[in-house]
């Protein structure tokens, strides 16, 4: 019965949000946004806040208060408030800086009389597989996802786009799947590829291609804030690109989402947990971690807990559950005890709440685990091998040294040079030989030599040459293994506190004590289960649960057409969108689930449908009614995110190193971008250029500074905090990046020397640049302009000779001198002029 409301009420929609006159109300989609936006701060949930103890949010509440007497729009309190004009009754208040239009109220005076009645919000009730909708038309339709967006299309009197072309659809899939340029040999064979499979093909290419999980690890490191440092001024350097990999290598494999939910939340705590379940767990160490000198340890293991709790809270159940860490929360239905009870699952941990100084770069915390690489193991036995072949003659001198200062200390029968030692052995030393027990002759050498080799000889190193050999080769050991073997941070239970609800979130007022629950407004966790991480990760991903398949295939939805099923991906909660493609977000959930999570199913279902290989042209009428393509009449089309802009221009350029995962590498980046933290001399901030083909790597291994990201990555999160929804912004920024950084005027040229090599004439050559940024064939209209482009920048760079030697001189790879530099250069700006097209920065 419910999934056959889904569709009534989806199909109903005149516009977004509203019913048509003829169609009953519902509260979800027509009263619950209106009231949750004017009414539920004062008149919800939160008691702390609630105004004339009336709740709006709960039916039972409203009516026994007298504001709502279902059918009786003149008995109902509420109304007469909102047409009120006293400012002294009307609601909501001339100081709530909220007015309800005339539409508004005419609804809630129609939903009154229609009986006024509630529903659960429908995030919150577990999915169920609705029935397909019938068409009109049923050659467009090859998927289940199709018949739910035809429906709706027929439904407003609107007909899907035409196909996309061949050239179009493999660099649309190049883009989402892989996120690096098919080569124009590519787009040729699957262009002139005659199987009606060819398509299909093409997509079970890019899904077991290794560079598909590097394109679809991007967004997950931006919900999990990974990083390369802590953050805060001493932002020491941290190894959780161990982490970074662990997620690429999943994916690729196709990890079911329930075991890379488990993974992630409670990998440690599975029985005989592998090297791969303890690394999956440093999900939830990519938080910040502040070694300031004046931060309180405790305050900061409280920091760590509620950034935990929210992560978790928006990755997996997509609501905003910070609001409850100070008091109940004003629209969702999450309360303090909620909160601090589920909590509890992460306060387990053996933390300080500060890093640990390994080095003057290197400050992580424990819990961690210690991976040494082949590299790392073998020059730890190289310089073991050194300190082995030192100690011999290192011990001798060190033995005479002993004897020399044993000497030393007795002048004249007397005790000389005996001042540092402790007491008990000056006792003994004061003693003449023969009265000595046996005893104390024992435990006076003993303590002597030890007194020796940690008192007296570190200051005698430097005199004795084997010695300070020895003592420096051990302290190479030392510095090699704290700054570099990698120890990746991970979650541990060893040390269980008591959690308690805190006094508005203040970690030193703690009030009644709580253990481990989950949200009472959710299924409740299954009878038997571990109340620990490992509980609430299966709890997560039970059959039960309401949330978190309908979180993440929208948010899969997000990645192929721009905007997810519900556009706020980041709120599922009472505020949130209600979902135009309801029947269609319940018929993904439940199918992502019962195909054993799989994600590249879902992905492969969402690729091979009609609506995505749809054409993004848009036409007039479209633009009219539906700009923001949520009903989905056309492909959607948006600007690639930078980091994979930047390995576009690579790729085209053939610069790009391929290789997969590994320690982060230092691209082209402003001189001195980090100088700012080198406020002291604890640590040196210079940045640390990569050299040779490690300037060409994926953007997905840039070393990512939390206090200073890199620079020409815009538009991307900042790391410090989950981020499921990006935010693109258009300013004259972006343009001076890609027109100006290193590594577009770089990839510029390479392009260019490449074209220049492919063919004799200017126009093969043109057509050459062009195919490997845009992956289509230039019309003649496209050569026409840029061959005036190049013959303008040609004829500047012949007038000064100078300005094509210093425009081709950025970057380090080096140019081929056989080109004559005015020809490069002037090809070269062409092609940096490519790379800078609507059409090149933008997945048509």
């Amino acid at each position: 019965m419910r999934s056959s409301l889904w569709l009534v009420v989806s199909i109903a929609l005149a516009g977004p949000h509203l019913a048509r006159a003829s169609e009953p109300l519902h509260f979800n989609r027509d009263i619950r946004p209106l009231l949750s936006e004017n009414c539920f701060y004062c008149h919800g949930q939160d008691s702390n806040k609630r105004q004339a103890d009336l709740r709006l949010d709960d039916r039972k509440t409203a009516i026994d208060m007298g504001a709502i007497t279902p059918g009786d729009i003149e008995k109902s309190s509420l109304l007469e408030r909102i047409r009120s004009t006293d400012p002294d009754v009307m609601m909501p208040p001339p100081n709530s800086n909220r007015v309800l239009s005339a539409e508004q109220k005419a609804r809630l005076e129609r939903w009154v009389t229609e009986g006024a009645e509630y529903e659960t919000h429908w995030a919150f009730v577990p999915p169920q597989r609705p029935p397909e909708p019938e068409t009109k038309r049923t050659d467009w339709v090859r998927n289940s996802v199709d018949r739910f967006i035809l429906a709706r299309l027929e439904a407003e009197g609107l007909a899907p786009s035409p196909e996309a072309d061949r050239a179009t659809l493999i660099r649309r899939l190049s883009i989402d799947l892989v996120g690096l340029p098919p080569t124009p040999a590519e787009v040729d064979a699957f262009v002139a590829d005659p199987d009606p499979k060819a398509y299909e093909k093409l997509v079970e290419r890019f899904l077991d291609s290794p560079h598909y999980g590097e394109r679809m690890a991007l967004p997950w490191l931006d919900a999990a804030r990974y990083a390369d440092s802590n953050g805060f001024q001493q932002d020491g350097d941290t190894w959780q690109w161990i982490w970074r990999d662990w997620v690429v290598r999943a994916l690729n494999t196709d990890l079911p989402f329930d075991q890379f939910t488990v993974w992630q939340l409670a990998g440690d705590l599975l029985p005989d947990a592998t090297t791969d379940q303890k690394i999956a767990s440093g999900f939830n160490r990519n938080h910040l971690l502040n070694g300031e000198g004046g931060a309180i340890a405790e305050e900061q293991r409280f920091v760590i807990l509620f950034d935990r709790m929210d992560t978790t809270a928006t990755t997996w159940l997509g609501l905003t559950m910070a609001c409850a860490q100070c008091h109940d929360h004003k629209y969702d239905p999450i309360t303090q005890r909620d909160y601090y009870s589920l909590m509890d699952a992460f306060n387990r941990v053996p933390e300080s709440g500060t890093p640990q100084r390994f080095s003057s770069r290197i400050r992580v915390a424990p819990p961690l685990i210690e991976l040494p690489t082949e590299e790392n193991q073998q020059r730890i036995a190289e310089l073991e091998k050194k300190i082995a072949d030192l100690e011999p003659q290192a011990k001798q001198g060190a033995d005479a040294a002993f004897i020399g200062w044993r000497t030393g200390l007795l002048v004249d029968g007397k005790p000389g040079e005996g001042k540092q030692l402790p007491e008990p052995i000056v006792a003994i030393l004061k003693k003449p030989d023969g009265e000595r027990s046996d005893e104390e002759k024992k435990t006076l050498e003993a303590s002597l030599r030890k007194h020796f080799e940690e008192k007296v000889r570190p200051g005698i190193a430097g005199q004795i040459p084997a010695l300070g050999r020895l003592e420096k080769a051990r302290n190479d050991l030392a510095n090699y293994k704290a700054d570099q073997i990698p120890r990746v941070m991970v979650m541990s239970d060893a040390k269980p506190r008591e959690t308690s609800i805190l006094d508005r979130g203040e970690y030193l007022n703690p009030k009644e004590k709580v253990t481990f629950n989950t949200p009472a407004f959710l299924p409740p966790l299954p009878e038997g289960a571990p109340r620990d991480r490992l509980g609430l990760a299966r709890w997560l991903v039970s059959a039960e649960h309401p949330l978190t398949a309908r979180v993440q295939v929208n948010r899969m939805w997000q990645h192929f057409f721009g905007t997810g099923l519900v556009k706020t991906a980041e709120d599922f909660g009472v505020q949130s969108e209600f979902p135009i493609h309801g029947p269609l977000l319940d018929w993904l959930s439940v199918e992502f689930r019962e195909k054993g999570w799989s994600m590249k199913t879902i992905h492969r279902l969402i690729v091979t449908s009609s609506t995505y290989r749809q054409s993004s042209r848009i036409t007039p009428d479209l633009q009219s009614r539906d700009a923001e393509n949520r009903l989905l009449a056309r492909a959607s089309r948006f600007r690639m995110p930078s980091l994979l802009l930047r390995d576009w221009a690579l790729g085209a350029a053939g610069m790009l190193d391929s290789k997969i995962g590994g320690v982060p590498v230092y691209p082209y980046q402003p001189d001195d971008i980090w100088e700012a933290l080198a406020i002291t001399k604890e640590r040196d901030f210079t940045y640390p250029a990569s050299k040779g083909t490690d300037l060409y790597r994926r953007s997905l291994y840039t070393f990512w500074r939390r206090t200073v990201g890199p620079a020409n990555m815009f538009d991307a999160s900042n790391r410090q905090t989950c981020r499921v929804r990006q935010a693109t912004t258009s300013t004259p920024l972006h343009a001076l990046t890609t027109l100006n950084d290193p590594t577009w005027v770089e990839a510029a040229r390479s392009l260019a020397q490449n074209a220049w090599k492919s063919a004799g004439e200017l126009d093969a050559r043109l057509t050459d640049a062009f195919r490997k940024v845009l992956g289509r064939r230039p019309a003649d209209r496209d050569l026409a302009a840029l061959r005036k482009s190049y013959e303008r920048q040609l004829a500047l760079f012949q007038a000064h000779p100078e300005n094509a030697k210093s425009f081709l001189a950025v970057g380090s790879a080096p140019r081929d001198e056989a080109i004559p530099a005015p020809e490069h250069a002037a090809l070269s700006a062409v092609c940096l002029g490519l790379l800078n097209l609507d059409e090149a920065m933008t997945r048509e």
